[in-house]
């Protein structure tokens, strides 16, 4: 009878104990949904103190997504520690995407004046602005930062993917919200 061990393998007579690896018995590992019923609630707690709430959500469910995605995901010894780091990432990440793209502010002080220009016109621009903004401000914020990096900063859907860790996909769909958002409100008011 032979058994592998490491790079070699070894003969072993019947008379002979097995090695210690061979009767080494392994727990079963946790299946996605017991990690995600364990660590959810202690990994929003933990993104929560280092983030808006707002954003502690969409965090903790990308770091699932990329817990999910892992090519060994099932093999991690402490699923809990890897998901704190990866959330710990995506602030990092965040925060970078926040100091390289400002928010668009569309209050009355960057306003400019329209010189030459209809005064009804002027108002009737600057009160579509402020609904524009009010449209906006609805939107969730990964939301609102992906239509803003395509809309206004003229990243591609691609490059918008790469930055925020989304599939192309993700960020189709997020755009798609946006744009059925904004024109329900728009075409409300």
């Amino acid at each position: 009878m032979r058994f592998a061990l490491g790079l070699g393998s070894v003969s072993v007579d019947e008379d002979d104990p097995l090695p210690p690896e061979i009767d080494r018995v392994c727990a079963p590992l946790p299946s996605l949904e017991q990690v995600y019923r364990q660590e959810r609630t202690g990994l929003l707690r933990f993104v929560t103190r280092r983030s808006r709430r707002e954003n502690a959500e969409d965090v903790v469910q990308q770091a699932f997504t990329r817990f999910a995605a892992g090519k060994n995901a099932s093999r991690f010894d402490n699923p809990g520690a890897y998901l704190r780091q990866t959330s710990v990432n995506l602030l990092r990440d965040e925060a970078r995407w926040s100091s390289r793209h400002p928010k668009v502010s569309l209050s009355e002080e960057d306003e400019q004046e329209l010189a030459d220009c209809d005064p009804l016109a002027a108002l009737e621009a600057r009160d579509r602005l402020h609904r524009i903004g009010a449209a906006l401000d609805r939107l969730k914020p990964l939301t609102r930062q992906i239509f803003l990096a395509c809309r206004v900063y003229g990243y591609s859907h691609a490059e918008i993917a790469e930055q925020t860790g989304l599939s192309v996909k993700g960020v189709e769909k997020h755009m798609g919200v946006a744009i059925k958002q904004l024109g329900r409100h728009l075409r409300r008011d």
